[in-house]
């Protein structure tokens, strides 16, 4: 008796809410999140198949977080970590990330890849406008009433052959055997061409109402509803003393899932807000800072510290080194740490020193006017100064079908893409650093891993490569170039029972096989039954909206020209670190010495040029002015303007405010 009674205790204290974006924790709980909005509310759902480490994945988490929100009450919104959840992304043959599926009535409606949020927002708006379309239901009654007035030699066996028809038709989960959807408004507009009118349809799911608590009992409602007023609680639950003790366990469990989802919900409206934090001031901000790799953050720790309050324009993506699976191993003082964690303490810890970020991208630096103005896709910021850390960019090999199989098995990022082919062979293009990180990821998953390279040894570090040969799920095929990555159609989900299919949309495809060529002999060979091809053959600057603004290096195509052995470009005011000036060594622990080198730099040279905190400077001649109006006003006055201590008789000197007051 004693536990039941604390769990009710327990239970009185939580208060549940619909968290705006529900994190999967298992496969349970999607099955029954599934069924609850199949049959309970009719509500769309929206899962986002993602994974901590992918790029994309961040970048597009608040663009969904932000949708939910605005959304709220339309449709469910959900995210699933498909490294922590490998039966359900099995399950809908997840092959790229981040993946939507859309949900309504418990079957997939609509699926793409991509961190493309026109796409999002479109696909989200039709399943809405969908499910308000198949929100309705055919009783039993209204059909049976609609034939009595149209044609009464219906009878009652004909009305339920009608009837059974339009349940046998309704896809989904229909458990209580209803004419409902689609399936209803077809049944209706057929009885309206046959007869002049069609029979009353009905919402199927209505959205929950508050009750008054005031309800007289005895106003017009019978003792059933009366007897059912006394048995709930205010909020127009059962109260809780009536429960068993399964309901209340079962209760709990909601409960505590609730408060979990709502913190994760909370933690992820912090972060979002974090990463919006800047706003539009009167002045032109010191120093803006184009990347959110080490480079970036680390020239964003040194400005912040030197009291610059730098704004760092990126996306929520921490460049290359964010999308490192294995331990960083060559970065003085970390050990047993990947990149995603050495991101995040680094954004943690220039914000601490004062950083303000804006999670955007940046489209254009326009230098036709002092101050600079760098454009975003939502904003202009005006800055005095502003150091480039945009990074570097995947290359590709260019190859026959590699473009058309992009998102069906061709990647760029093992750590992103790399568990969905658990148990699959797998190739790797490349040999540098990148080529055997990856190859090491993808070997504790994966069946077996190829390396294909063009010469015959590696150029990544020594450490690095000894380990991808001697590891035994490892092969490598020297002197061999891949030529063509071969497709087949994907095969039909077993859980999409859709009869709609659009004979026009191109069908899906997905890696199947490839064609190598040995680089001496010429000869071709064709690999079958491989699951995933991911390229690693190195980097690009992301320096393309640059173009006209700065001087390039004529030696190193797409690298920005550093004046010197400084971080200066050929702009006075610009400065650029990192993989977008370094052609050499691209190394995350020396692009967080060169974006130290900028910040420097860009303190060094707004002293040159006398542009200090105007602000600041700005509130401190206002107080002076301030000031000096008051001293001359009473300077004016003569001694004429009113003197407290004179009504205490002019006796205040040595004694106390309480005495004087007596006085």
């Amino acid at each position: 008796m004693l536990r039941p009674l604390l769990l009710l205790a327990f239970l009185a204290a939580f208060a549940t809410a619909r968290p705006v974006v529900r994190r999967i924790k298992s496969t349970h709980e999607f099955d029954r999140l599934m069924k609850k909005h199949a049959t309970e509310t009719g509500l769309p759902v929206i899962v986002d198949f993602y994974s901590d480490g992918c790029g994309p994945c961040r970048m597009i988490a608040p663009i969904f977080t932000k949708l939910a929100k605005e959304m709220a009450g339309k449709a469910v919104f959900v995210k699933v970590d498909t490294n922590a959840l490998h039966e359900l992304s099995s399950r809908y043959r997840v092959s790229s990330l981040p993946t939507f599926k859309f949900f309504l009535g418990g079957k997939k409606v609509h699926e793409f890849s991509g961190a493309g949020e026109g796409q999002l927002r479109q696909f989200t708006q039709n399943i809405v406008s969908q499910s308000d379309f198949e929100n309705v239901l055919l009783t039993m009654e209204r059909l049976t009433k609609y034939y009595a007035e149209k044609d009464p030699s219906k009878d009652e066996e004909g009305i339920a052959k009608v009837y059974k028809k339009c349940v046998d038709q309704v896809k989904g989960q229909n458990p209580d055997k209803l004419c409902v959807g689609a399936v209803a408004r077809n049944l209706a507009k057929s009885l309206q061409k046959k007869y002049g009118s069609r029979p009353g349809l009905e919402k199927r799911f209505q959205p929950e109402e508050p009750k008054a608590e005031d309800d007289a009992e005895g106003s017009g409602g019978d003792k059933k509803q009366q007897q059912q007023r006394k048995t709930q609680g205010k909020s127009g639950q059962p109260n809780l003393h009536l429960a068993t003790k399964e309901q209340l366990m079962e209760e709990l469990e909601k409960r505590l899932d609730a408060e979990e989802d709502a913190k994760n919900e909370e933690e992820e409206d912090d972060e979002a807000e974090f990463e919006h934090s800047w706003m539009p001031g009167q002045f032109p901000e010191r120093v803006t800072i184009v990347g959110g790799g080490p480079a970036g953050l680390s020239a964003a720790i040194y400005a912040a510290r030197a009291g610059l309050r730098p704004v760092v324009v990126a996306p929520p993506m921490g460049g290359q080194l964010q999308g490192k699976g294995v331990d960083v191993e060559n970065y003085p003082g970390l050990s047993n740490v990947t990149g995603p964690a050495v991101v995040s303490l680094m954004r943690q810890q220039a914000a601490e020193f004062g950083a303000i970020f804006e999670a955007e991208t940046v489209t254009e630096i326009d230098i036709k006017s002092r101050p600079i103005k760098v454009k975003t896709n939502s904003s202009t910021i005006e800055t005095h100064a502003v150091i480039v850390a945009t990074g570097a960019e995947s290359k590709w090999l260019n190859v026959k079908g590699e473009y058309e199989l992009r998102g069906g098995g061709v990647s760029s990022c093992a750590t992103c893409d790399g568990h969905m082919f658990r148990g699959r062979h797998v190739l790797v293009v490349g040999g540098g650093d990148t080529a055997m990180e990856d190859a090491l990821v993808l070997a504790r998953t994966s069946e077996s891993v190829t390396v294909i390279h063009r010469r015959d040894t590696f150029r990544a570090s020594k450490v690095l490569a000894q380990r991808v040969i001697e590891h035994p799920s490892i092969n490598v095929r020297w002197n061999t170039v891949l030529v063509e990555i071969l497709g087949k159609p994907l095969e039909s989900d077993p859980s999409d029972d859709s009869e709609d299919v659009d004979l026009d949309a191109p069908v899906p495809q997905v890696v199947s096989g490839a064609v190598l060529k040995d680089v001496y002999t010429g000869e071709e060979t064709m690999l079958s039954d491989i699951g995933a091809v991911f390229v690693a053959i190195g980097h690009t600057p992301s320096t393309s909206f640059l173009e006209g603004v700065v001087e390039f290096n004529p030696d190193h195509p797409g690298y920005v020209l550093n004046v010197g052995t400084s971080t200066r470009t050929s702009i006075p005011g610009i400065f650029a670190c990192g993989d977008v000036s370094d052609s050499i060594y691209r190394q995350a622990v020396t692009s967080a010495g060169s974006g130290a080198a900028a910040a420097l730099d860009a303190e060094r040279w707004l002293s040159e040029e006398g542009l200090g905190n105007e602000e600041a400077e700005f509130e401190a001649e206002l107080l002076a002015e301030l000031m000096a109006d008051g001293v001359s006003r009473l300077a004016e006055d003569d001694g004429d303007s009113y003197n407290a201590y004179e009504d205490a008789g002019g006796r205040m000197t040595g004694m106390k405010e309480s005495v004087a007051a007596e006085l």
